[in-house]
């Protein structure tokens, strides 16, 4: 069974966008700049690393990455059985799961990062991984502390982040050192997330929460609170709001995600440290990303070849590395090119319809097996229009 993970604030990096910004899923980028009323296609082609670093810049980045991914990966027809997403990739994971709708997610992300931004110039704070230690050992290391400074992040057997304020982390990573700890470390970030200290943030994200209709989730989504499947959308604003200043429990994510029989990981966003994380605490699964166009490909590849290598398909695939499917550019009324039918062969570019005065065009080569738009019916943007069979 596949689940798709979505990576969190770190991830970023400056120009990710730059080899998506001619692929179609790219106008979700406008659709972002348009409800978070900010120039997100200059975040993701010209920022540069201190400007993403800045927490209000990083999240709202990332988040809309993923989502671009994400679309990338749909309209090859590949699905999941449920979502998982680290700290800000719970926002991903929900948008994907249809819980929350795109404008709705990028409007909280953005007030999530500048809330967090304002705590964090509030009150100084900063991160710490702690490399070789139990979990056990690294609480112990921040309680020696006797002071402000909490486990933030579970995220691997032997691999937890710290966060407190700057003294306090000085503190523990020498106890920690002490301890056995075999690298320790402060890391680039602008604040103690998921501690006592993003207070202030959680009670502002609360406000614009409480303003969002929360839909059922269509897929499950593991919650980094409590690493635990929910669909019921009541529980969800309570569970936001708790992540801001409680532990990510991403190591007890994916063991939970195992033991539910999940066995293919698909990373979606830039980088690939979720796959990491997966490989460290999780045997004998399979993992994936896709953090750029040309993921894509070895992506379906990855899945046919697992195709071929087992006697059953996988929950949660739908097409594979010879079928793709052609997307409707925009919302309007559909109507069907002359001489498009199951059996023609088309080329990149070719004219399969029109939505409105909008054509259809053809994002690869190969043959027409079915048509799934009828003419004369309203479509939505995206939504798939012909699927093909390609070389």
């Amino acid at each position: 069974m596949i689940v798709f993970t979505y990576p969190g604030q770190g991830s970023q990096r400056p120009q990710m966008g730059a080899s998506w910004a001619q692929h179609p899923s790219w106008e979700l980028v406008d659709e972002a700049s348009q409800a978070a009323d900010r120039d997100v296609a200059a975040l993701l082609l010209d920022a540069d690393t201190a400007e993403l670093t800045k927490t209000s810049n990083a999240q709202l980045a990332t988040f809309v990455m993923s989502m671009v991914v994400l679309d990338a990966v749909s309209r090859l027809g590949v699905e999941a059985v449920a979502h998982a997403g680290h700290s800000l990739g719970e926002y991903s994971a929900l948008t994907a799961a249809g819980a929350l709708e795109f404008g709705d997610a990028v409007r909280l992300v953005n007030e999530r990062g500048d809330a967090m931004q304002a705590a964090a110039d509030e009150q100084t704070g900063t991160m710490a991984a702690l490399l070789g230690l139990s979990d056990e050992q690294a609480d112990i290391a921040c309680r020696r502390t006797a002071g402000d400074v909490w486990i933030a992040n579970y995220n691997a057997p032997g691999q937890v982040v710290i966060a407190g304020v700057p003294q306090d982390i000085d503190q523990a990573i020498a106890i920690a050192k002490a301890a056995g700890a075999k690298r320790a470390m402060r890391l680039e970030v602008g604040g103690a997330f998921h501690t006592p200290l993003m207070a202030p943030a959680k009670n502002r994200l609360r406000k614009a929460i409480d303003q969002v209709e929360f839909r059922p989730p269509e897929q499950p989504v593991y919650a980094n609170v409590d690493a635990t499947a929910h669909q019921n959308r009541a529980e969800w604003p309570e569970l936001l709001g708790a992540q801001l200043c409680s532990p990510v429990r991403w190591c007890q994510t994916l063991n939970q995600l195992g033991n539910d029989g999940f066995n293919t990981f698909i990373e979606l966003g830039p980088g690939n440290v979720l796959s990491g994380l997966v490989k460290r605490t999780l045997k004998s699964v399979n993992r994936a990303k896709v953090a750029t166009p040309a993921d894509l490909d070895n992506l379906l590849e990855s899945l046919a070849t697992k195709i071929r290598n087992e006697p059953t398909t996988l929950e949660g695939e739908h097409l594979f590395a010879t079928e793709r499917l052609v997307v409707s550019p925009a919302a309007g009324i559909f109507s069907l090119a002359a001489g498009c039918e199951p059996g023609q062969q088309v080329a990149v570019g070719d004219i399969l319809g029109t939505v409105g005065e909008q054509a259809v065009l053809s994002s690869f080569a190969g043959e027409i097996i079915g048509v799934l738009a009828l003419k004369g019916e309203r479509v939505m943007s995206r939504q798939p229009i012909a699927w093909l069979r390609v070389p």
